[in-house]
């Protein structure tokens, strides 16, 4: 297995800052109000010092009254700026993180069915919560503080050059290329494959967690909650580890950092002193250029901080990056072919799902009112071949007709219109039990819904309920037995205007009272629609017009 290279920080900062498009004027007014908002927190210590270098003798053209004045309004000023500059800057994040959810879910929606099977709900969920969250670390407090302190300190250097000596500048320079740049990078080295296994302690304990409250039933039934506990703390002490050591190295980096602010001050104080006693400053420039120095290191401080909150934003943003770059198994069609259903035709058709070989050579025909019926062992294929006739994935050699039309020259959007599948396993939305119905039809009306659910004999059951189609249905359906949600899901497919039905074990948790109600629904379909079904009840494929057995992929 090919292990993918991870994107380096500067590619994946570059990659994020793209994402901003047309809200980029306001980070850039945030960058604004934020460097102003700086330099007048700066002027209230800086015209202070002025004002004592003017006390002191030092030839100050500016009147003790315009002094004060300026003090008082930088610090008026700087409450000002800094609240637009956070609001902006908070305003860019949330405005992006809404449009990133958005993106990761057309990015899944693209993706599924094939990339999805294989892929862990609780790391999706984690992505979708946790790690986007974290993108607000880098949008709010990262883009505008790397250019505010950019645009700072260089003011600060050129303000001391000019006002009070070059060789305190110089000091300055070297101090704030020290902990504004060079401790960051050794401490983003430190910290990234750290922060990397934090995310990833972390979405494999979603994952697992998940997945225990999904099935804690069976967990109960089959006794098994010591062994689950046990797993469970056994990641939970795995992802609290991955925690200790990641506060453990970040303490560490902020504690280097701010001794080396600590060694600065010091030695720009000492080299300040040296100048002013060797006449090279007088001590009121001297007092001028160490307070605009002592009050500058604010900026250079948040960027030595910036790599503690990186490296899990980096790690969060791989992860996002990758999910909206990864290619799906499928490309959408929208510049094929439209079409109306009257026949299929599978010729030669072939299939391989990583390097095993699960169709061969299969061939088949439906045409418009036939009921086909696939049978076979389990495993055999029957419902990879469903999944190939909504181009699921791509065959291997062979070819799908609809209409003597290539599945392959068929519009995604015309494919889906006319072919819906009812799978095995029948998904509901925490949502009212109409609402989960109208779903193969949005604009249904309510006679509609419930000609669908009598044709799927669920409606009785619905209406003995006390809110009848406006029950909720209860996250993941919980609230319905395995047979009731399968009938909705045949509810759907009734109400659906697709003119053939795929059927995946449509009866498989239906007693044979209803499964005698849903077969005759089927039946009568038959004028118009086309229905394939796979089961393994001689009972159901009993009204099939045609049986095909598949045994390892082909059909015999």
């Amino acid at each position: 297995m090919i292990m993918k290279k991870r994107r380096n920080g500067l590619k994946i900062m570059a990659s994020l800052i793209v994402l901003l498009g047309s809200l980029s004027y306001i980070m850039l007014l945030a960058i604004i109000n934020g460097t102003l908002g700086f330099l007048c927190a700066m002027g209230v210590t800086i015209f202070g010092s002025i004002g004592v270098a003017k006390f002191l003798g030092e030839t100050i053209n500016m009147s003790y009254g315009l002094i004060i004045s300026l003090t008082i309004g930088c610090g008026v000023l700087r409450g000002a700026l800094r609240y637009l500059e956070q609001y902006s800057n908070h305003f860019i994040a949330f405005k992006l993180l809404a449009a990133l959810r958005d993106k990761i879910f057309k990015a899944l929606r693209v993706l599924a069915p094939a990339k999805l099977e294989g892929r862990k709900k609780g790391g999706i969920i984690s992505m979708i919560t946790s790690d986007i969250e974290t993108l607000e670390v880098f949008y709010a407090h990262t883009i505008s503080p790397i250019c505010i302190a950019l645009i700072v300190e260089t003011l600060v250097l050129l303000y001391v050059g000019f006002i009070s000596s070059f060789y305190l500048s110089l000091a300055a320079l070297v101090s704030y290329i020290i902990i504004g740049i060079i401790l960051p990078i050794i401490s983003s080295k430190l910290l990234s494959d750290t922060g990397v296994r934090y995310r990833k302690s972390f979405a494999s304990f979603n994952s697992y967690y998940l997945d225990s409250i999904k099935g804690v039933n069976d967990i109960v039934l089959n006794n098994a909650m010591k062994v689950r506990n046990k797993e469970v703390n056994s990641k939970s002490d795995e992802l609290l580890a991955e925690t200790k050591k990641l506060k453990h190295k970040s303490g560490i980096t902020e504690a280097i950092s701010y001794a080396f602010v600590s060694l600065s001050l010091i030695g720009v104080l000492i080299l300040g002193l040296y100048l002013s006693d060797k006449n090279i400053i007088t001590i009121p420039k001297m007092i001028m250029g160490l307070v605009a120095i002592f009050g500058s290191y604010g900026p250079v401080i948040a960027l030595s901080a910036l790599p503690q909150n990186l490296t899990q934003t980096f790690a969060s943003g791989d992860r996002v990056l990758d999910l909206l770059e990864e290619k799906p198994v499928v490309r959408e069609i929208k510049d094929g072919k439209n079409f109306s259903f009257l026949d299929l035709k599978v010729n030669n058709l072939s299939f391989k799902y990583d390097e095993a070989s699960v169709l061969n050579n299969v061939n088949l025909e439906v045409k418009r009112g036939q009921i086909v019926a696939l049978v076979g062992p389990s495993g055999c294929g029957k419902s990879t071949l469903l999944k190939l006739l909504l181009r699921f994935y791509e065959t291997n050699s062979g070819d799908i007709l609809y209409n003597n039309i290539s599945i392959n020259d068929i519009n995604t959007s015309s494919l889906l219109d006319n072919v819906t599948l009812v799978s095995q396993q029948t998904y509901l939305f925490d949502d009212t039990i109409k609402e989960n119905i109208k779903i193969a039809k949005y604009d249904a009306t309510d006679e509609e819904i419930i000609e669908a659910a009598k044709k799927a004999s669920i409606h009785e059951f619905i209406e003995s309920l006390p809110d009848k189609y406006d029950t909720k249905v209860g996250q993941l359906g919980d609230n319905l037995s395995a047979g009731e949600k399968q009938r909705i899901g045949l509810a759907r497919a009734f109400l659906s205007n697709a003119p053939l039905i795929l059927l995946d074990e449509p009866t498989s948790n239906v007693d044979s009272i209803n499964e005698g109600i849903i077969l005759k629904s089927l039946k009568d379909q038959k004028e118009n629609k086309s229905i394939i079904l796979v089961s393994h009840r001689e009972s159901t494929t009993a009204i099939a017009d045609r049986i095909y057995r598949i045994k390892d992929g082909i059909i015999l």
